[in-house]
């Protein structure tokens, strides 16, 4: 009977003590609530720009470190899928869910290409009359929402000639330079930025950045992989990085919602 009692005693205490100390002046203020977003940017794409899955990392997408450079007035929605193209985007509703969640004011990053151009695979490919119409369709729809599209060109693949330069081997790139300069939208062509960029580099510090893995290394692929198409971490970062710095050259109105920096890394050097 007295252990019961003690017990009520001690918990009615506890609660009394802790009931005291929630309305204290001194105690910690309650979180404020995260201000809501004034925009979003939706990113329509391929693998190069996509999330991925835990068991294809370290593979990722540029859309993915890219998401991260602004401050909490934006909100990314990243909608990139592997192995789509253009038609197949359509095809599947991934098209009509970006319009259907769309609002005046948004911005839709479009990088298409690698899988249009797969004349293997007939259930993506378009030619390059279609691929032209789908990115037509795409900016009339998104200026129609009062919303503005920012075309890229797809990224290079990481294939080296005999004289050390990154081949041209997108078929579909041009396709999308002559929509930029028919519509006269904010364009970025990526594949020659990123040619060059990755050429500069030379063979070895390139395949860094792509998803070359040796046998036994990782788990996700215990054999091994050389693939010259998909970015790994660094690879996704550092293309990311060059579509800001290109959004800074055109004096772009993104560029004024990055991520305020934090004051102790103002006093960093390279």
């Amino acid at each position: 009977m007295f252990r019961n009692v003690f017990y009520l005693v001690f918990a009615s205490l506890l609660f009394s003590l802790a009931a005291c100390q929630s309305n204290s002046p001194s105690s910690e203020p309650a979180a404020t609530a995260a201000p809501e977003h004034k925009f979003t940017i939706f990113m329509a794409g391929d693998s190069t720009m996509s999330i991925k899955q835990l068991k294809d990392y370290p593979e990722t997408g540029w859309g993915v470190p890219f998401a991260v450079f602004f401050d909490d007035s934006v909100r990314v929605e990243n909608r990139a899928m592997n192995g789509r193209s253009t038609k197949t985007f359509i095809s599947e509703g991934r098209w009509q869910g970006i319009m259907d969640e769309l609002q005046a004011g948004d911005f839709v990053f479009i990088q298409f290409g690698h899988n249009d151009e797969s004349i293997k695979k007939q259930e993506r490919y378009t030619t390059p009359e279609q691929f032209k119409n789908n990115l037509l369709r795409f900016i009339a729809d998104v200026t129609s929402k009062g919303a503005e599209p920012i075309l890229l060109s797809p990224i290079t693949r990481r294939y080296f000639d005999d004289n050390g330069k990154i081949k041209l081997t997108h078929s579909h790139s041009p396709m999308v330079v002559e929509v930029a300069e028919q519509t006269n939208v904010a364009f970025i062509d990526m594949d020659p930025i990123t040619r060059d960029y990755f050429t500069e580099m030379g063979d070895d510090l390139s395949t860094l950045r792509f998803m070359h893995i040796k046998p036994n290394t990782h788990p996700n692929y215990p054999f091994g992989v050389k693939d010259n198409t998909h970015t790994n971490h660094l690879g996704a970062r550092e293309v990311a990085q060059l579509v800001l710095a290109e959004l800074r050259k055109m004096e772009h109105p993104l560029v004024e919602h990055l991520r305020p920096t934090d004051p102790k890394h103002l006093k960093l050097k390279y």
